[in-house]
């Protein structure tokens, strides 16, 4: 199964409640407003630029045609973006409502329920509505467009995490207890040393012994090498010496766990400014990338945890994770609409590809169970 696939099987909780949620709006149409069935009301053009037109010569006789060339090759037709490819379909005979403001702040009340946030859901809504207040809309239309909405506010940080020459390159992964840290940086050095990377671990969660035997299995399962010390060591000690071993190893990577903390404890974000700056005695400019990784569980709670981790650690990308664990993908919207912070990765469960790349488009598809057919594999 494709993770696009996966994904949207994961996320039917989320698109069932949305798809409820435009079901309901559309069925409290005011009295007054009966529904005219089907009508002719064109999709909204997937835009394409037009042909610059040709002038055309009026009184100068045309000169004699050249020899026959060779035809050029027909060009490639250019692929509809994602809203000709949702609105592109044969006009649905499904109820209709005026697109009025009530309409509108019903929309905004429903993105809001889907933990998009209040800024993030109204400025999907009104741009949702830009052009077409008055228009008759049904639940799949506005489905559709909420869709090429959302892959256009998602498109900008759906990004790679960059590698660099440097070597090692030191990846710090932070965040709070429970949010699937420990798995992804298993999950990412695997992938990393598919790619041909070398990878080193530094299992700086020194106070849980779990999490250190967590990372040997997946060191053990990708052929990396995963550094831990005793329990209750310094991890800013750790962190030091595991640059060292990377650094005379020749690594292309050290990716450091780091002890859960939530981001009220003060105590504990200290410990983790501490590690950034030992790092920095080694090397200036480490941690190169600093990953936050989030639980989509969490809700709204992944905003203010975005807000306090770069303030201690300059985060400089997110991971979100357990995405299959929640009917309220939405959040990913409200992060992206906020801070605009790449995002690098999701993940959907335990297994090795069931963490993959953002891709805004399947990520947009599956919030809202859009039909548009599965991508390519």
């Amino acid at each position: 199964m494709s993770f696009f696939r996966k994904l949207k099987d994961r996320l039917t909780r989320s698109s069932s409640r949305l798809e409820e949620g435009l079901e309901a709006i559309v069925e409290d149409a005011p009295d007054d407003a009966p529904d005219p069935g089907p009508e002719a009301q064109p999709p909204d053009p997937d835009p394409t630029p037009a042909p610059t037109p040709q002038p055309v010569p009026t009184s100068a006789p045309a000169p004699a045609p050249p020899a026959p060339a060779a035809p050029d090759p027909e060009p490639a037709p250019a692929k509809p973006g994602l809203l000709g490819r949702l609105l592109g379909r044969k006009a649905d005979d499904a109820p209709r409502r005026v697109l009025d403001d009530d309409m509108l702040e019903q929309l905004e009340d429903l993105l809001v329920a889907s933990d998009m946030g209040v800024d993030a859901a109204t400025r999907i809504a009104a741009n949702l509505a830009e052009g077409r207040m008055g228009r008759r809309l049904s639940v799949p239309q506005i489905r559709d467009l909420l869709t090429a909405e959302i892959a256009r506010v998602m498109e900008p940080v759906a990004k790679p995490m960059p590698l660099f020459p440097h070597k090692p390159q030191v990846v710090l992964v932070v965040g709070v207890n429970g949010s699937g840290k420990t798995t992804t940086i298993g999950k990412l050095a695997s992938q990393f040393k598919a790619a041909g990377k070398t990878v080193v671990i530094a299992a700086g969660d020194t106070f849980r012994a779990a999490a250190v035997e967590q990372l040997k299995v997946w060191g053990d399962r990708a052929g990396v090498p995963v550094l831990a010390a005793d329990q209750g060591t310094d991890p800013a000690s750790l962190a030091f010496t595991a640059h060292e071993r990377a650094e005379r190893d020749g690594a292309d990577l050290l990716m450091i766990d780091t002890a859960g903390r939530l981001q009220n404890r003060a105590d504990l974000m200290e410990e983790l400014a501490k590690i950034v700056r030992v790092l920095r005695k080694r090397d200036p400019d480490a941690p190169h990338n600093t990953l936050l990784v989030l639980d989509a569980t969490t809700g709204q709670n992944a905003l203010e945890q975005v807000k306090v981790f770069r303030q201690i650690a300059d985060v400089t990308g997110l991971v979100m994770t357990k995405l299959d664990g929640t009917a309220k993908g939405g959040v990913l919207v409200a992060l992206a609409d906020r801070f605009g912070l790449p995002i690098h990765a999701i993940g959907v469960g335990e297994q090795i590809d069931d963490l993959s790349p953002f891709d805004p488009e399947e990520f947009a598809v599956a919030l809202t169970g859009a039909e548009i057919g599965d991508p390519p594999a």
